[in-house]
């Protein structure tokens, strides 16, 4: 039966060093969550402290109510996908997913059954007499999957489980995944560094930075309305103004950075603080040769091309800034031109997010 995972401000040190700090998290049941950050961010602690493989310094971990905080790893019940398959050579297919059965006692005749459906739900019955050694990696992964659910956990989790595949079947993997998932209702702990994997395959994404937790929410909402300048940059926000309102009128505002001022609607953009950092991806300041356009003054620096559309570096009294133009009419580099923010492709973040 799937369970809640409830992780109540859990800190955790190697040593001296603290690589996680008061990190809460709340899983509902069948919910699939993943841990996204780079290397060093805490998120492969994260799942070592649920796994039991580590013991946290403070704080405590609960499954379904159960607490697992200190509880040994074959004590919690937990289904594993490894990055490296972590199958058994000297096992056939079948027998590494009946092994968990085996280790809990189930009778050969039914562990054997219970193999035979697991590896008909992930497409690999024709395969399983064969050694691991004789399959891809994307079958390697499938068995390792499939020996993960046969055991039927209240807790399945992923540790970077897709990151020794090619880039197409990654894409096929996670579909993959994430359909088993959703049929099996295990509640599910996915590590990865790639954001576009996260994004896909989770209803909530925990974005974490050096042992912390900086946002934790569904993809959509992380993407288009990040909490902080961390989670803004990490995201893709690759231009980051600050702005202060000088002038408030008829629904617009008026606002000011390095002596350059533009109007703002304030219907568009919804509250306008008085100070404020306003955070667009490329996509979301046009470039317009229009001198009266409602922009910021700019001077057109490296042009590159990006398929979709050209992207170039401008000068700006405020910094450089990242802004994509149409195909259609690409512009040569020392252009003037004014860059105009489209409010539904920006963000405002707290002023005091400038300091962090």
């Amino acid at each position: 039966m799937t369970q809640p995972l409830d992780i109540n401000a859990v800190s955790a040190h190697y040593g001296t060093t603290r690589v996680l700090q008061d990190l809460s998290l709340s899983i509902q049941a069948g919910e699939l969550v993943s841990l996204l950050g780079a290397s060093g961010c805490g998120k492969t602690t994260t799942l070592r402290l649920i796994a039991g493989f580590l013991s946290p310094t403070s704080g405590s971990i609960s499954l379904g109510g159960r607490d697992l905080t200190r509880l040994p790893p074959h004590r919690r019940d937990i289904g594993l996908v490894f990055q490296n398959y972590a199958l058994f050579p000297h096992l056939s297919v079948l027998d590494n997913v009946a092994f968990g059965l085996k280790q809990r006692g189930i009778a050969p005749a039914d562990r054997r059954r219970r193999a035979f459906a697991m590896l008909e739900r992930v497409g690999l019955t024709a395969l399983a007499e064969r050694a691991p050694g004789a399959l891809s990696g994307g079958q390697k992964q499938r068995v390792a999957l499939a020996r993960a659910l046969v055991i039927e956990p209240p807790l399945l989790m992923f540790d970077e489980p897709l990151s020794n595949l090619d880039a197409r079947l990654r894409v096929d993997m996670r579909v993959e995944i994430r359909q088993l998932q959703r049929a099996n209702g295990t509640t599910s702990v996915y590590v990865t560094h790639d954001q576009e994997e996260a994004f896909s395959i989770s209803d909530r994404v925990a974005i974490m930075n050096a042992g912390r937790l900086m946002q934790f929410g569904q993809p959509e909402v992380l993407y288009r309305r990040p909490a902080n300048t961390f989670v803004a940059r990490f995201v893709g926000f690759e231009n980051i103004i600050p702005f202060k309102a000088v002038a408030r009128d008829n629904g617009t505002v008026t606002v000011e950075t390095a002596g350059m001022r533009l109007r703002l609607p304030q219907d568009a953009f919804g509250a306008i603080p008085d100070t404020f950092l306003l955070a667009t991806r490329p996509d979301g300041l046009m470039v317009s040769t229009d001198p009266a356009a409602d922009g910021l003054p700019a001077r057109l620096g490296l042009r590159t091309y990006l398929g979709r559309a050209y992207q170039y570096r401008c000068d700006t009294a405020a910094g450089h800034l990242i802004a994509n133009g149409m195909l259609t009419t690409p512009l040569e580099p020392g252009a003037n031109v004014q860059l105009v923010p489209v409010p539904e492709q920006c963000c405002i973040l707290a002023s005091e997010e400038a300091q962090g």
